[in-house]
């Protein structure tokens, strides 16, 4: 037979086929038998390829009428190229080399990404612990300080550095990118702990803030604690978007940069687990360093000695990042993307932003994030303004949010041995609307709480509990399973969501929704708390209220958790078959066993399909 057999451009006839036992050949993939250079490709002596794959992988357009997957057929051999990321050992036609069932080069990425991760989360452990340390318990300060703040400061910033890394994302390369931005985070957090926490003293504006209080009233404690504390307002700041930067785009950036689709469903929700590892270490490191002051002298700050030591694990763990990234990046290659993604453009920062705008995707992905910041925040500055009141001391404070990480890491290192089976039975949709449903749930449970604890009163006090530390302990007990929850799944849904998407899309559309989009979520729910503290009173005043936003923001997550869900699909079954097409556009010379050792020739081509016969 003259013609090339085209069956999903993998196996083509040879014109003069000898018979070869299928089930002797070693079992090679198919990613190593297509695109393999010739001078690689592993023969036997008589001239065909030793690249044979096993026949049960293609048992369902290979097995001959009456046959059954069991029985040995002598089929005649084909010849299929291979593509792989590393070019295989001339003269050995085995799989890749596996570790504990995964394949080395895998490992190679995923085992220093957990690590990163593990890093990354530890640093944002302390940092969002003693974030809130820092602005609630300062004297002139309270809970009621978080809103303003991340309205009138944070999310200001967050805009700000968005414009600035969709500048650079222009001109630098991602390696340089990835250093210009996490440097100044080391740096900074360094010299807080060593230089600007015991100078701020000298730096803030204590008698100005006092007289200006004195002159509005105290409905403006809040904002004016922002002048008050400016130094540790920044620390605010940069903790919030450690998270933002650091974890979303700058980690999750570089995962979705080096892994595959297939790697990224069976390895993003386990990257938690080495993170929650984290959170319960850091959450024990906290608390170590916070009762600290227990052990020293009268007239020393405590507090003080405590943040110089967290500061310095922080840069210690920043620089360890740093030290994994060039590794991956030196040592590690790269898959290959699909050829019909689109090229990278430059676009200005308008352009990018019309850009961004003007797809449903990225909307209904930067719904799903602005409605958690929304909904989490409601509850979360309710909560911390009933945890002070509780825990006046900074040490205090600090030493209960140590136990408190603890307690998150090791809810959502649990929930994290459930993800993987919830992707795997009931897939994307699901997953993602698991953790609106669930801070939804203990939402309410907080609320009912606050609102109907005084006539439980009674009842709480043969415990030995009073109104305050049930509600201190149901608000930790909220934050702990959203935030497991959000860990668990809605992150690795959101991550995954990128992977489909061309790379300037992804490049950019990170940055518009994990910088911007992220603090923005978080600002909403501050606008909607500064407004009910305006015109009732306090947050106190305002929790019916609250609640019932609450219920309307949830609703509207899970409406764009189910429309993204059906583009997700679509995008992935597009995606599928853009690679089937590339594979089956893909003509496979033939092998010739032609006596005098010629090269193999190709044949012609033919659209036709049939069964190999014998001899």
């Amino acid at each position: 037979m003259e013609a090339l057999i085209q069956t999903k451009g993998l196996l083509s006839l040879p014109s003069n086929p000898k018979s070869l036992n299928f089930f002797n050949r070693p079992q090679n993939s198919l990613r190593q038998r297509i695109n393999l250079p010739n001078s690689l490709k592993p023969k036997s002596a008589n001239g065909f390829s030793r690249n044979l794959d096993g026949y049960k992988k293609f048992g369902s357009f290979l097995t001959p009428t009456g046959l059954t997957p069991t029985q040995k057929v002598n089929f005649h051999v084909c010849k299929a190229s291979a593509a792989a990321s590393a070019a295989v050992p001339e003269g050995d036609g085995a799989e890749p080399p596996k570790f504990l069932g995964v394949e080395v080069l895998t490992l190679k990425k995923i085992v220093p990404l957990g690590l990163m991760f593990f890093c990354i989360l530890f640093n944002y452990t302390i940092l969002r612990d003693t974030k809130d340390v820092l602005v609630v318990t300062a004297k002139g300060s309270s809970a009621e300080i978080i809103p303003f703040l991340k309205t009138w400061v944070n999310l200001p910033m967050a805009i700000g550095f968005m414009l600035l890394y969709t500048k650079l994302s222009n001109v630098l390369s991602k390696k340089a990118l990835f250093y210009t931005v996490m440097l100044p985070f080391i740096a900074f957090f360094g010299a807080f702990g060593f230089v600007f926490y015991p100078l701020s003293g000298y730096f803030h504006p204590t008698a100005l803030a006092d007289r200006l209080l004195e002159f509005l009233g105290p409905r403006f404690l809040g904002p004016l604690a922002i002048l008050r504390i400016w130094s540790f307002c920044l620390f605010y700041v940069m903790a919030e978007l450690w998270g933002s930067v650091v974890v979303s785009v700058l980690f999750w950036g570089f995962a979705n940069q080096i892994t595959t689709v297939e790697e990224a469903k069976k390895f993003y929700p386990l990257f938690g687990l080495g993170a929650n590892v984290a959170l319960i270490f850091s959450g024990r490191t906290v608390k170590y360093f916070s009762n600290m002051r227990k052990h020293l002298g009268p007239g020393v700050d405590g507090w003080a000695i405590s943040l110089k030591y967290m500061m310095s694990i922080v840069v210690i763990m920043g620089l360890a990042i740093c030290g994994l990234y060039w590794w991956v990046n030196t040592y590690v290659p790269l898959p290959t993307r699909s050829k019909k993604k689109k090229e990278k453009v430059n676009m200005s920062t308008m352009e990018s932003l019309k850009f961004l705008a003007s797809s449903p995707y990225i909307r209904d992905l930067a719904t799903l994030v602005v409605a958690y910041g929304i909904s989490i925040n409601l509850v979360e500055v309710t909560w911390k303004s009933k945890l002070k009141a509780q825990f006046p001391s900074p040490n205090e404070y600090s030493a209960f949010m140590g136990d408190f990480s603890t307690a998150t890491g090791i809810t959502t290192f649990t929930m994290m041995l459930l993800s993987g089976w919830i992707f795997d039975k009931y897939g994307w949709g699901v997953a993602a609307k698991i953790t609106p449903t669930v801070l939804l749930a203990t939402g309410i449970g907080f609320f009912s709480l606050i609102l109907f604890g005084d006539p439980l009163a009674p009842s709480m006090m043969k415990f030995g509990i009073t109104p305050l530390l049930a509600a201190v302990y149901v608000g930790a007990m909220q934050n702990i399973f959203s935030k497991s929850a959000k860990y668990s799944l809605f992150d690795p849904c959101k991550e995954m969501a990128y992977i489909p998407l061309d790379e300037d899309t992804k490049v950019k559309g990170k940055a518009a929704i994990d910088v911007v989009c992220n603090p923005l979520g978080k600002s909403g729910g501050a606008l909607i708390q500064q407004f009910m503290i305006l015109t009732f009173g306090s947050l106190a005043n305002s929790t019916p209220y609250l609640g019932g936003i609450l219920l309307v923001i949830v609703l509207a997550w899970l409406a764009a958790a189910r429309s993204l869900d059906t583009q997700f699909t679509a995008l992935r079954r597009e995606e599928e078959i853009e690679k089937e097409m590339e594979r089956t556009a893909v003509k496979i010379p033939v092998v010739s066993s032609n006596e005098d050792g010629d090269d193999n020739k190709s044949l012609g081509s033919s659209t036709e399909t049939s069964y190999p016969t014998n001899s």
